[in-house]
This record gives C-alpha cells, structure tokens and sequence, in this order.
C-alpha cells in the first residue's frame, strides 16, 4: 500500500485537496481510504458526504474515515486506570469517569497515527490519502512516534526486563519501591504501536503532497515545509499549486495578483513537480466540483531521502556524511555530537538520529553546507578503528 501526506500552510485547501486526490485515484480504479483528524467534517463537506468515528463508502473504491479522538482518549484513560488500579487505590485517587473526560489538545492528531497503522494494517486498499494539519504541526507529528520510542528507551530500557525475578529483591535492598510488571508491560506495548506507525512513516511508499497558494506567502511556506521534511527524511512527491488565477487582460485589476503568481509558479518549477489547480470561482462542494480541479492521483513515489555515506579515506582520511537539506541556511545550523546520536537543528526544525555504524567509531573532523546538502566530515577514532595488519 502506498500512502500519500497531505500538507501546507493553514487555509491553502488541504482538505479539498485531499479529497480531490483520493477521489481521483479511486476513479482510476485503485482501492482508495481518505483520512483526516479535523474536528469539524470539512472533508465531509469537500466530498459531499458526511463522514465521523466509522469509516463510510464515498464512491465506488473511495473511503473516507475521520477518526474519533474522544472515543480512543477515552478507552486509553480507562485501559491506564485499570493497570494502576492499586496505585490509585493507594494514593486514594477518584477515578474517572468516561463521560465525564473530554479529550486533551493532541488528541485529533493522536488518533490520526493510530488510524493511520489500523489502515495500513488492514491491506484493505491501495492507496491511504491522509489529510495532515498545517505544515508545522504535521512535521512535529510526523516526528511524534520515533520521538516518543525514543523517551520509552531512555526511561525504561528494555534490558532492565531481564531482572525481573530480582525486582522485589533489589526493591528491599534499594528502600525504594521498583517499577511494577505492568509498567514494562505497558511500556512494551506502547513501543509497538508506535513502531508501526514509524514503519508507515518512513516506507518507501510514503510522500509528501504539498498544498500551498502561490505568492510571497505560499513560497516562504513551501520552502520551510521542504527544510522541515528534508530534515524527517521525507521526499515531495509533488506540489499542487491551489486557486489559480486565469489569465487576465492588461489593464485589469487581476493582472498584479496573476502575474505574482506566474512568478511563484516558475520558482516552484525549479525544485518540484508542480500541478497548478485553477481557482473555481468558490469553494469546491461535492465530488463534481472535486472532479473540476483536475488534481492528478498520486505519481510514482520517488522514494526516500538517502543520507549516504562516502569513503574518502585513501584520499582525504575522512567519511563524509551527506545530508540533504535543501533551503537550509548556514546560520541557521546547528549539530552536537551525543555518543552514537546526532542532534541536528536547521531553523525551527530538529531531530536526533542514530550515527551510521561505521561513524560510531569516528570523530567529527568538520562539516560544510553546499548547494542545499550538509557534508559531515568523521575521521576514524584510532582506539576504536581496526588497525592493518
């Protein structure tokens, strides 16, 4: 299955969009599921069909499903009360009551994920179209699962399960209480789940369709969204370019907003693929209005971004590591090296990620930007690296 992220900058017609691409699809005769995590049912409107909590069939291998977020917080509250029922009981704690719990800020997108894993799980459809919220929060969503994997790690290392016998020992010699079964349990399941969200993320049938407005705006959305992405390790596979203005006559008052866009339009050009979507004159409702935007299915997946690593030791006595950050500015760059991770920041943008085993056993020699690509310099560490015979 193939699964293409929809984004861009709020209000740029992400949603119709998505639904124009999904409906697209399906026509074309692939097995089609759209999902969005909007509190209000823009899709439904953008489709012409009232979608929610279960997933409903739009048209022939078109589904659409936009999951309930206070349903899923719910019964995970209530799973959590019920593992730390005797906590609880100690601490003389009132429980909660489901109807009483509303969901928490995140839980929309929350829900998101775990709809996002239950669909690719199914291998009921071909293609799952997800409807992302704006850009900055669909990249620190993106970035959620392996971040969160990563906290579960530190906090509760999977090689402290092997003493479990030991625990009520070490707990008398220590004086303190040691963490319960159901915690590491807990723990465990958690790493799964989020672990098939992660492999959905980072497939290589995964990539990001971005939706913006041509003008100033738009172009410094696209280019931080692109930064944002590059840094996650996730390909565009395409831009569509929404409301576009028709040519106008000289003299006219659209002549100003048409050109910017013309102008915006060839600078995308240079970078991406682009699917200018002409502007209908009103907000596209129902599946003949979606049709009229002429947004294409999704195109062959380009694949992932590749960090690779290059050997320049007979010539230079380095590896290099190349990351491609296209729009990144030199300013704007940061990196520390922490044992085997590096913690890179370009702009607003972060992410640690594990080095590449042959660069474990290196040094950070320097590094450069060039040409939208970061080149990390590693110079073998001689405690560390094999020595020739």
């Amino acid at each position: 299955m193939r699964t293409l992220l929809i984004t861009g900058p709020g209000g740029s017609g992400r949603t119709t969009v998505a639904a124009a691409t999904a409906l697209t699809a399906a026509r074309e005769g692939t097995r089609t599921l759209v999902l969005s995590a909007d509190r209000t049912d823009t899709l439904g409107a953008a489709l012409g069909v009232a979608t929610g909590a279960e997933p409903v069939r739009v048209a022939p291998d078109l589904t659409a499903w936009r999951p309930d977020a206070a349903a899923g917080f719910r019964a995970d509250l209530a799973a959590f009360q019920d593992r730390a029922a005797n906590v609880l009981d100690l601490l003389g704690a009132a429980r909660l009551d489901a109807e009483e719990v509303t969901p928490l800020p995140g839980a929309e997108e929350l829900a998101l994920l775990r709809a996002l894993r239950d669909a690719a799980l199914s291998e009921r459809f071909e293609l799952l179209v997800v409807d992302l919220p704006p850009a900055p929060q669909a990249l620190a969503l993106l970035a959620l699962p392996a971040e969160l994997r990563r906290y579960l790690r530190r906090l509760l290392p999977a090689e402290r399960q092997a003493a479990r016998a030991l625990r009520p020992v070490l707990g008398r010699l220590a004086g303190v209480p040691m963490p319960a079964e159901w915690l590491y349990e807990t723990a465990a399941r958690w790493d799964v789940e989020l672990a098939a969200v992660e492999a959905v993320v980072a497939d290589p049938g995964t990539a990001v369709r971005l939706v913006a407005e041509p003008g100033p705006a738009g172009l410094d959305a696209v280019r931080g969204a692109t930064l944002g992405l590059a840094v996650c390790g996730l390909p565009v596979e395409s831009l569509v370019a929404a409301r576009v203005l028709p040519d106008a006559p000289a003299d006219s008052w659209l002549a100003g907003p048409v050109a910017q866009q013309r102008k915006t339009l060839e600078e995308w050009r240079e970078t991406h693929a682009v699917h200018p979507v002409v502007h209908l004159g009103r907000d596209p409702r129902g599946r003949d209005d979606l049709a009229a935007l002429s947004v294409p299915a999704a195109t062959a997946a380009p694949g992932p971004l590749r960090w690779p690593v290059t050997d320049r030791l007979a010539e230079d006595g380095v590896l290099v590591w190349h990351i491609p950050l296209p729009g990144a500015v030199r300013d704007e760059l940061d990196l520390v090296r922490r044992g085997d991770e590096l913690l890179l920041t370009a702009g607003p943008f972060r992410r640690i990620v594990p080095l590449p085993s042959a660069l474990c056993r290196c040094t950070v020699d320097g590094a450069a930007l060039r040409d939208g690509e970061l080149r990390i310099r590693f110079a073998p560490d001689p405690t560390l690296w094999p020595r020739e015979r």
